[in-house]
């Protein structure tokens, strides 16, 4: 009895733990943008912009920090979430701000079904092979089919409406970036539940050991298809949020660029972190807009030396180093 009693303790107090950093990470996400806001009074749609791209790695997160699955064509979910939303506006006239989210959402999971259904039926090198293709294959129809998207010149003429009919998307760039904060947080708590739920657990084991899994009666690609749908709609939020923002959807939305770049933030702050993935994207998106503005000739030279840095003396990213620290100082003590 009192064995039970004790477990029962110790897991109120993990889960107290963990809600107790969840508002933490929430409130240094709400103090991060505060600061920004009143720093960047002028450039909120940079900020807006971190936001997009912030959803994008958070997602690129799930199936490669949390799954291992190797992908370098995650743009592919973004920029199908932005063009779903930016088609329901633009040629159906549908431009209530929620609904076209909607649309975002929908339009990134169905293609995080295809993707994942084809990605995963390699391993290692090959995966990233398939993960090019597809995304040069979105790239391609989505130029060819220039009736719908635009091709080349882009696709025009999304007037999304105020949210709530109260809140209108102003050229500063306040409602917009007010919008996005808030399908941040509320994209951020939903993954930091998902990630702890059975099924996230779930997921991490299949990245240790996917054979002992299958001995266990689990199906991994299934997991991994239900979880590659997940990341399809997190894309899809923050696509949808690019087009709502920016009234316009381009073919670098589905760029190989926007896959490595997404890439290289999730490792720059940590891949398996929610916050590693952020940290990331704040990161290198505040350095990569300071060293070009400083140096618009070699700023190139500079990301690259601290990509390089952060990989040689701080493997785990930036967060996860420090964390690590962190739990070692702890341990220490204690």
């Amino acid at each position: 009895m009192a064995l039970v009693m004790n477990n029962e303790n110790e897991g109120l107090q993990h889960r107290r733990g963990f809600i107790g950093r969840d508002l933490i990470g929430i409130a240094a996400i709400i103090a991060i943008a505060a600061i920004g806001y009143f720093a960047f009074p002028d450039n909120l749609a940079l900020l807006t912009r971190m936001i997009t791209i912030a959803l994008l790695v958070l997602s690129l997160d799930l199936v490669t920090g949390y799954c291992g699955v190797a992908t370098l064509g995650h743009a592919a979910l973004f920029g199908s979430g932005a063009y779903a939303a930016g088609i329901l506006s633009a040629h159906y006239g549908i431009n209530d701000p929620l609904l076209m989210m909607l649309a975002g959402i929908v339009g990134g999971a169905v293609a995080g079904l295809l993707c994942g259904a084809i990605i995963l039926r390699a391993h290692g090198l090959p995966q990233l092979v398939l993960s090019i293709a597809l995304i040069n294959l979105f790239h391609e129809f989505a130029n060819k089919a220039s009736s719908w998207t635009g091709g080349s010149d882009g696709l025009s003429g999304i007037a999304p409406d105020p949210v709530f009919g109260l809140f209108e998307f102003d050229l500063y760039g306040h409602t917009a970036f007010f919008f996005g904060m808030a399908l941040l947080l509320i994209v951020f708590v939903l993954l930091r539940v998902l990630v702890r739920s059975p099924f996230g657990m779930l997921c991490r084991a299949i990245k240790q050991d996917p054979l002992r899994i299958r001995a266990m009666g689990a199906s991994p690609k299934a997991a991994l298809i239900r979880m590659y749908a997940i990341s399809g709609a997190v894309a899809g939020v923050g696509g949808a949020l690019n087009a709502i923002s920016t009234q316009v959807v381009g073919l670098d939305s589905l760029s190989f660029t926007q896959s490595a770049e997404a890439l290289v933030m999730l490792v720059l702050g940590g891949t398996g972190s929610l916050f590693g993935a952020l940290s990331g994207t704040l990161i290198f998106m505040l350095f990569e807009d300071y060293v070009s503005a400083a140096n618009p000739f070699h700023w190139l030279t500079m990301v690259g030396a601290l990509l390089i840095a952060v990989v040689l003396f701080a493997p785990k990213g930036l967060y996860g180093t420090a964390a690590a620290f962190v739990s070692r100082r702890r341990e220490q003590h204690s």
